[in-house]
């Protein structure tokens, strides 16, 4: 996880960490969800955090150059941090994105993150390849029992 995407002024270490690399294809929008829904359980917020998964994923692959190339992937990552906060991130393969403007009014990708999460924001370059990452304020751990991941 990027330090970035953590709380600011939060040292203490996630209770619960988990990743996975993906094909960049839109069939795995769908498994990115699965992943973290299985990976967060029936834990109050957890519709939000897969909400915002999609969105992030479904970013990556349509503007990521690199990662749409054949064979490119995208890596998900999410780190609980119980009673406090959940971070959420997807790393792409890189190069320059290509946006494409909606023109329809309604809120898509990131206008949906900026809407759920507490905190987001893009990290990296088209070299090494673009975080886009999101904090969401997360419930108790009395509240929340996330598995131990895959």
């Amino acid at each position: 996880m990027r330090q970035r995407a953590t709380q600011p002024g939060t040292t203490s270490a996630p209770s619960l960490t988990w990743s996975c690399t993906l094909s960049a294809h839109a069939s795995q929008v769908g498994e990115a969800r699965r992943w973290l829904a299985r990976n967060l359980g029936d834990c109050p917020g957890a519709d939000d955090a897969i909400l915002c998964i999609s969105e992030l994923v479904t970013n990556t692959i349509l503007h990521s150059s690199n990662s749409r190339k054949p064979g490119g992937t995208f890596t998900i990552r999410a780190e609980v941090h119980a009673g406090d906060y959940l971070c959420i991130d997807v790393e792409d393969n890189g190069g320059p994105w290509e946006y494409h403007a909606h023109s329809d009014g309604r809120p898509h990708g990131l206008d949906i993150v900026n809407a759920l999460a507490a905190d987001w924001g893009v990290d990296g370059d088209p070299l090494t390849g673009w975080v886009v990452w999101a904090r969401l304020d997360w419930p108790p751990a009395d509240r929340c029992q996330p598995t131990q991941g895959e």
